[in-house]
């Protein structure tokens, strides 16, 4: 599974999404070679069918499917191949082949050949170009080569992931335990799988969908025994489980050095530990390197911030890797960083593309599991992202997931972006517990239950990267503010929940690259709001609550107008004319998601969860409730 069946399934869920369709992948069992050519001896493969139903799960696609096959079957020619596979097996409505695909009795069939079928299957055959990156054309040839050579980042940088290696976890000779050195020795039990050169590599194991860092050992260990035999064996660091006879999957990231035989085992144990340093190095700090999570920082012009609040983040990282990305800063936040913080990895983007721009560039080039979206005006606690990391994983049904949000400057308040967990009134109005509207309350324990909310602010969250990617990610047309509002929203059409964990501590100061105060920032709410609404609510509700949103808007600017704020008031009446202007550019995006419901959703529509039935501008204004515990349907069923 390579970055040219990745694109070919990301042309496929495009298609699904715009026939509002499901996706359909065709591989063989066992290889084609082994049936053909039984006695012939260099096959390897680079992925077990374990393996491959591990890669190709993390895809999204809809349906996986094995075809058995045999001599039988390889002696369809093409027109058999077509009319008695494709066609009565599947029914397609597009058929997704890579550059240059052959089949039928001695590969005779070709992509013109198959588009010759296209009438009379109901079908639309669409080829793509052969993937090439940094100049290397990508084939599955090509990377058994790297493998073979010992080259695994070039490898893994065609694969697009860590190579595995699966397998047993089986008794060794306690070896390693003498040394210091526990290891874990890994049996396969595909014969043909292709070992990597004998050496020592970087390595992650994942372990009960945890992932945890060490170094692997493939040889026939020289310096204790002389039986010739060929070991895997894995050092997994900070793990002391028992897990003789589980399974295990090894992401081999690096091949740091050969294999070698030493005088004393005091000698073995010294380059041991070496290889541990090197090892630890490169997984601080690898750019391919798969981390279970990665803390992903947006920076803009934060030089100040990252100098105030980035020491906290590095103490409390929790062992996940640290990134910054910087949204073309004209400051001297590079510079900064470089010299200060060399272990984390800075993402240099080219342009300020705003918070959902940014986040979408920067998440595309990260290679883990989770993402930690984090303000680069944040101070974090001690385990606040384990905390988050480890309910998530229990979860799947959990798209997003955040903190309790408190002041930087006044620790014993919320802090109005997110508080105690985000939530949306009737009218499309968000407020969180602990904040609605500009009225913030003190933290006294009253909102530290894990509960399901509306969303999850985008000063603190963690998502599956996956989920990110296949939901579409940020609306970058949004540029910054309801960027994760919206999201959410989207998530909980498809059957996510989103959850607050109060236990999970974070303080923001709040306003760090634009004031609350700012007209800018009141456009951008304003606009977006209403925005959201049109994406994301339902038709019928939408008749009655766009033109009320309408009004309401026009109200609050009338009051900016009356108290004096005048650029507030221009900006409210500016992000109404941008909703009436791109009305049909917005409602597109609806009729996107709407497409999408069918292929992504996990469950029913999760949208009523953590909607307040009620109006926030009505009892804040003029029924004077300014607590979240205050509130008339709040009050009302907590009694």
């Amino acid at each position: 599974v390579h970055l040219g069946h990745t694109s070919i399934i990301e042309k496929m869920q495009e298609l699904a999404a715009e026939l509002n369709g499901e996706t359909i992948l065709v591989t063989f069992d066992p290889h084609p070679r082994k049936v053909i050519y039984p006695h012939d001896t260099s096959l390897r493969l680079l992925s077990t069918k374990a393996e491959k139903i591990r890669l190709f799960e993390k895809t999204g696609i809809d349906h996986l499917v094995f075809f058995p096959f045999s001599i039988e079957f390889s002696q369809w020619d093409p027109n058999e191949y077509i009319e008695n596979f494709i066609i009565e097996k599947f029914h397609p409505k597009c058929v997704v082949i890579g550059y240059d695909h052959r089949f039928g009795l001695n590969r005779s069939g070709n992509v013109d050949f198959l588009r010759s079928y296209e009438k009379r299957g109901g079908f639309t055959v669409f080829e793509l170009p052969q993937k090439v990156t940094e100049e290397l054309e990508i084939s599955s040839t090509r990377i058994r080569s790297f493998i073979a050579d010992g080259d695994i980042s070039r490898a893994n940088q065609l694969l697009g992931h860590p190579y595995l290696i699966s397998g047993e976890v089986v008794p060794g000779e306690q070896i390693g335990e003498k040394l210091g050195y526990p290891t874990a020795n890994i049996l396969i039990d595909e014969s043909l799988k292709l070992i990597p050169p004998v050496g020592v590599y970087a390595a992650r194991v994942v372990h009960n969908n945890k992932r945890y860092g060490g170094m692997m050992y493939i040889g026939t260990r020289p310096t204790v025994s002389k039986k010739g035999k060929l070991s895997i064996e894995i050092n997994i660091f900070e793990f002391n489980d028992d897990i003789y006879s589980e399974k295990l999957t090894i992401e081999v990231l690096k091949f740091l050095r050969s294999d070698q035989v030493f005088e004393t085992l005091d000698e073995l144990r010294e380059q041991l530990d070496h290889d541990k340093v090197e090892t630890q190095a490169y997984l601080r700090t690898a750019i391919n390197s798969f981390a279970e999570a990665t803390i992903l920082i947006l920076n803009y012009n934060g030089r100040k911030h990252l100098e105030t609040y980035l020491p906290s983040v590095v103490r409390f990282n929790g062992g996940y890797q640290v990134v910054v990305a910087d949204n073309g800063s004209t400051d001297d936040s590079i510079a900064f960083l470089s010299s200060n913080y060399p272990e984390i990895r800075i993402i240099q983007l080219n342009d300020n593309h705003g918070f959902a721009g940014g986040y979408n560039r920067a998440i595309k080039l990260l290679n883990s599991d989770f993402i930690i979206l984090l303000n680069s005006d944040a101070e974090v606690t001690n385990l606040w992202a384990n905390k988050l990391i480890d309910f998530l994983s229990s979860r799947p049904d959990i798209g997003a997931i955040q903190p309790k949000v408190k002041s930087a400057l006044e620790k014993n308040l919320f802090e109005y972006a997110g508080a105690g967990g985000g939530l949306l009134d009737k009218f499309g109005y968000p407020f969180c517990q602990g904040r609605i509207l500009s009225e913030v309350e003190q933290d006294l324990g009253q909102y530290d239950r894990p509960k399901e909310i509306f969303w999850a602010t985008g000063a603190s969250m963690v998502i599956r990267k996956k989920i990110f990617e296949k939901c579409g990610g940020f609306d970058e047309d949004f540029f910054a503010h309801m960027e994760e509002i919206d999201l959410c929203w989207r998530l909980k059409q498809f059957g996510y929940q989103i959850w607050v964990l109060p236990s999970s501590v974070v303080y923001h100061l709040g306003g760090g690259t634009l004031s609350y105060q700012s007209p800018r920032k009141t456009y951008l709410n304003f606009r977006n709001g209403m925005s959201l609404l049109l994406k994301n609510e339902k038709g019928m509700t939408l008749l009655w609550l766009f033109p009320t949103r309408m009004i309401l808007d026009l109200v609050a600017g009338l009051r900016f107008l009356l108290v004096g704020e005048f650029d507030n008031a221009k900006a409210v009446l500016n992000a109404i004319g941008y909703v009436i202007i791109n009305f049909g550019r917005i409602w597109k995006k609806r009729s996107h998601i709407l497409a999408n419901k069918k292929r992504l959703k996990i469950g029913n529509d999760n949208s009523k969860t953590g909607r307040y039935r009620g109006s926030i501008v009505w009892e804040f204004f003029i029924m004077g409730r300014k607590k979240y515990h205050d509130l008339r349907y709040v009050a009302k069923r907590i009694s």
